[in-house]
């Protein structure tokens, strides 16, 4: 069997349009052959009607997880056609997280070739189909079931986009529906109505000027705040007087969901939780950060800076049960937008980092 190529690998994984559940069964059955033909063990679940994977090199007692997800947010089509430009790999999910996950599967086939390499460590990689989604389901999110499943180990990397540094905090999540009300008129005489639409708007200004979103922690600058959708009206010749508003708060970790609810409630609407995930948190000393840094920069000559990464983590699922988790991934931009890009060069370092890691790991065992 060849080796495997990271970069054909991540753009197969973008061929697939998994904002969708046919599209994340078509990629996550696309994997489940690629193991099949590499011998590498695997177990498929399903959650929430979903599939996740877990495969797994090595046989322990120890373990490294390594964490990703197949999903994406919505997209053109044209950009799940990938293309190349000027050392960057383009489509939805290049940079989130398709190259991680192409770089993760790469990784993991080197280290079935040589499992030598890791006695007494095993390594899992998990694939979970749900990392994007907005709103709890009926079994909560894929990680926190694969966690609950066993899937746990003494270190969690969460392939999530860091270029190349260690995403050693989050901010929390905190999904609001504002419910607007208002005074219906006739179109022609707006002046007689009160628009819950543009009363809603002024809301979510006013939602910027409250004191948590002025607030700075030592990794981050501000809370992150932005409305998501926004619906009202149901004829265009009638002042609206209903308005749904959903206000997508990430709030730091020092900060209390609870305060920041209630200053939201203080805005004059009705304000009612839709989604909600903690911060993530880990001391950037913890030993297993330092040996990945060590890593880094044996094989870099440079740094991997502890950062905050402004975006949620599935490895909040991991520190709640006591284990250390970070995000790390490749290097890019772009995620959630119109041209979101990985770095080609990036893809090979990130590989080559991860099987040195878990190799270092091993070392550490015997």
């Amino acid at each position: 069997m060849p080796d495997a190529d990271e970069l054909a690998l991540t753009e197969r994984l973008i061929s697939y349009d998994t904002s969708h559940p046919e599209g994340i069964r078509a990629a996550v059955g696309f994997v489940k052959g690629w193991l099949d033909a590499r011998g590498i063990a695997h177990r498929e679940y399903e959650v929430n009607g979903l599939p996740a994977l877990v495969a797994a090199v090595g046989e322990g007692p120890a373990t490294l997880v390594w964490n990703s997800h197949v999903d994406v947010v919505p997209a053109r089509r044209e950009q799940f056609s990938p293309w190349r430009v000027d050392g960057k790999l383009y489509g939805r999910g290049a940079y989130d997280m398709k190259g991680a996950l192409g770089a993760m599967l790469a990784g993991l086939a080197d280290l079935a070739r040589a499992p030598e390499s890791i006695k007494p460590l095993k390594v899992k990689l998990l694939i979970v189909p749900d990392e994007e989604a907005e709103e709890d389901s009926s079994q909560g999110k894929a990680s926190a079931f694969l966690a609950d499943e066993g899937h746990l180990g003494q270190f969690v990397i969460c392939g999530e986009p860091t270029n190349l540094e260690i995403g050693v905090q989050s901010k929390g999540v905190l999904v609001c529906r504002f419910e607007v009300s208002g005074r219906a008129a006739h179109g022609s005489t707006p002046w007689l109505g009160d628009n819950a639409i543009l009363k809603a708007i002024d809301i979510y200004r006013k939602v910027a000027e409250l004191p948590f979103a002025a607030e700075r922690s030592e990794l981050f600058e501000r809370p992150s705040i932005n409305i998501g959708r926004i619906a009202g009206g149901d004829v265009v010749n009638k002042v609206p007087d209903r308005c749904r508003m959903d206000v997508d708060v990430r709030y730091l970790p020092n900060q209390d969901p609870d305060e920041v609810l209630r200053q939201l409630r203080s805005l004059g609407a009705d304000v009612v939780p839709i989604y909600e995930l903690p911060p993530a948190s880990l001391d950037p000393g913890e030993a297993h950060v330092q040996a990945l840094r060590e890593t880094v920069q044996t094989l870099e000559g440079g740094d991997a800076p502890a950062v905050g990464r402004d975006g949620a983590s599935d490895a909040v699922f991991f520190l709640k049960r006591g284990i250390p988790s970070i995000e790390f991934g490749p290097a890019g931009g772009g995620h959630h937008g119109p041209e979101e890009y990985v770095e080609i060069e990036s893809l090979a370092r990130y590989r080559t980092i991860l099987v040195a890691f878990a190799e270092r790991l091993a070392g550490r065992q015997r």
